[in-house]
C-alpha cells in the first residue's frame, strides 16, 4: 500500500493529515511541501510576524504531531509532475513517490504586476514566510511605502506599517477598497479608519511604473502623478497553483475543478483549499475561495470521504481580517444581496451589516462585534432569518432569544455556538 500523498503543507494539507488520522486512517501519509519552513499559519504574516523582528512563525502543528501520527513531512521538496498511469509523483530532485490516492493542496501564488520597475529589489509580495522575512528585514529603512491593491493583505500591512510611523499610500484601480469582499459601507468604514491613521488612499488610479534612482525604488508613477516611495508592497490577488493538474489533463477553471466530494476527473486524485474550483453549496455554482475556513473544512470533509464515509462539502464560508483596530468578520456570501440592514454601536460606529436576498439572511459583516458574527454564522447555516427589527437593533442577545436560539457550551477554541430550539 502506497497510502495517501498530499502535495502542499498549508492549512488544507496539514488539516487533511490530522483529520485522516482522527478518522482512523492507518496507512501511510506523505506530506510534500515546496516551502522550506515548517508548516505555519499564514494570516499573521501581514501583521504580527512582519511587525516584530523577534516574532516566530506559528506552527500549524508541532513536530510531535508528525512523529506521533506517523505523517512523513518533506520540506523544500518540489513536485515536477504527476504520472497518472504509474500513480506516482515525480519530484524535481528525481525522487518518485507512489500513491494510492493523491491530494493536490498547492494553494496560490501572488499575482505579479507587469510594469517597468516591478522587478526591483524593494518591491515585495506577501504570500509566504520568506516574503514576510524579506519585508521585515527592510522595515527599519522604510519611510514611504506604497501598497498596490486595496484588498485584505495590502490593507492589513498598510495599517501595521502606519502604526510603526511609516508613511503609507494605498493605490487601488477600483473606485473603492475591498471591492470584491465587502459591502460599500464596510469598505468606507475601513477607508475612514485608515485615513485617520494617516494612510493616504488613491482610488480609481492605475499604476504606470515603479521608478528607481540607481537600483533603489524612489517613486511610484500613477496616471498624472508620482508618489514618493522607498519600498512597494504588491497585493493585487493571487493565482491558483493548478499547473500540475492541468499538465496531466485534469480539468482546471480558475483552479483545479472538483465535485462536491473534492474529486477531480481522476478517481484517485482529489484537490482541496485555495487552489480548488468547487461547486459552492450556497452560491449554487463553481467558485474558488481563499480562506483558512474553506481550506480546513474541505480537508475535514475529504478525510471522511477517503476513510469510507463519502461526505459532500457544504460548510458555510466565513472570513476575517484585522485591519488596525478593526476586526472585520464575514459570515456567508453576499451573492448580490437585495437588502442591507446596518447597525451601529452606542458611539455611532458601524457595527454590522446584514445581507438579505428574497427576504432571507445570506451574509453578515461585523466590525468588532464577535457575538453578532458567531450568531449570524449559526443562523445562516440553519437557514433562519430573524425579524427585521431584531437585526436592525444589532443586539445578539435579543436576536438569540427572539429566534429561539439557546447557547451551548463553548467549543474547544473558545467560540460560542448556538442551537435552534423550537418555541411553541
Amino acid at each position: 500500500m502506497s497510502g495517501i500523498v498530499i502535495i502542499g503543507a498549508g492549512h488544507a494539507g496539514v488539516q487533511l493529515a490530522a483529520s485522516l488520522r482522527e478518522a482512523g486512517f492507518v496507512s501511510s501519509i506523505r506530506l510534500l511541501s515546496g516551502d522550506p519552513d515548517f508548516p505555519y499559519h499564514k494570516p499573521p504574516l501581514s501583521k504580527s510576524f512582519m511587525a516584530t523582528k523577534e516574532a516566530t512563525l506559528q506552527s500549524l502543528r508541532g513536530e510531535a504531531f508528525f512523529a506521533r501520527s506517523g505523517t512523513e513531512l518533506s520540506l523544500g521538496l518540489e513536485v515536477a509532475r504527476i504520472d497518472r498511469a504509474a500513480k506516482a509523483v515525480v519530484c524535481l530532485d528525481g525522487e518518485v513517490i507512489a500513491y494510492d490516492k493523491l491530494v493536490i493542496a498547492t494553494g496560490t501564488r501572488a499575482r505579479k504586476i507587469m510594469v517597468p520597475g516591478a522587478d526591483l529589489q524593494q518591491v515585495y509580495s506577501l504570500r509566504t514566510a520568506s516574503d514576510a522575512r524579506a519585508m521585515r528585514d527592510a522595515l527599519p529603512a522604510m519611510k514611504n511605502v506604497v501598497v498596490i491593491g486595496g484588498g485584505f493583505i495590502g490593507l492589513e500591512a498598510a495599517a501595521m506599517l502606519s502604526a510603526r510611523g511609516v508613511q503609507v499610500d494605498v493605490v487601488e484601480v477600483a473606485p473603492r477598497l475591498l471591492g470584491r469582499a465587502t459591502s460599500e459601507i464596510v469598505a468606507q468604514t475601513v477607508a475612514d479608519s485608515l485615513k485617520n491613521m494617516g494612510v493616504r488612499l488613491h482610488l480609481n488610479q492605475s499604476l504606470e511604473a515603479i521608478e528607481a534612482q540607481g537600483c533603489a525604488v524612489c517613486a511610484v508613477q500613477l496616471r498624472g502623478k508620482a508618489l514618493p516611495a522607498d519600498h512597494v508592497l504588491v497585493g493585487v490577488g493571487a493565482f491558483p497553483i493548478d499547473e500540475l493538474a492541468n499538465e496531466v489533463g485534469l480539468a482546471t477553471d480558475n483552479g483545479v475543478v472538483v465535485d462536491a466530494f473534492m474529486r477531480t476527473d481522476d478517481p484517485d486524485i482529489f484537490a482541496i483549499g485555495d487552489c480548488v474550483s468547487f461547486p459552492q453549496f450556497h452560491l449554487k455554482k463553481l467558485a474558488r475561495l481563499e480562506s483558512v475556513q474553506n481550506a480546513t473544512d474541505q480537508a475535514r470533509a475529504l478525510a471522511l470521504t477517503l476513510t469510507g464515509t463519502p461526505t459532500q462539502y457544504t460548510a458555510l464560508p466565513w472570513f476575517w481580517s484585522d485591519i488596525g483596530t478593526l476586526k472585520l468578520q464575514i459570515a456567508g456570501l453576499s451573492a448580490k444581496a437585495e437588502q442591507l440592514i446596518e447597525t451601529y454601536d452606542a458611539g455611532g460606529a458601524l457595527k454590522s451589516v446584514y445581507h438579505l436576498k428574497h427576504g432571507q439572511l445570506i451574509a453578515c459583516e461585523t466590525l468588532n462585534s464577535a457575538a453578532e458574527h458567531m450568531l449570524s454564522r449559526r443562523m445562516i447555516a440553519e437557514g433562519f432569518t430573524p425579524e427585521t427589527d431584531l437585526m436592525a437593533g444589532g443586539d445578539a442577545k435579543a436576536m438569540k432569544l427572539g429566534s429561539g436560539l439557546i447557547k451551548l457550551d463553548p467549543e474547544p477554541d473558545g467560540c460560542q455556538f448556538y442551537h435552534r430550539q423550537e418555541v411553541a
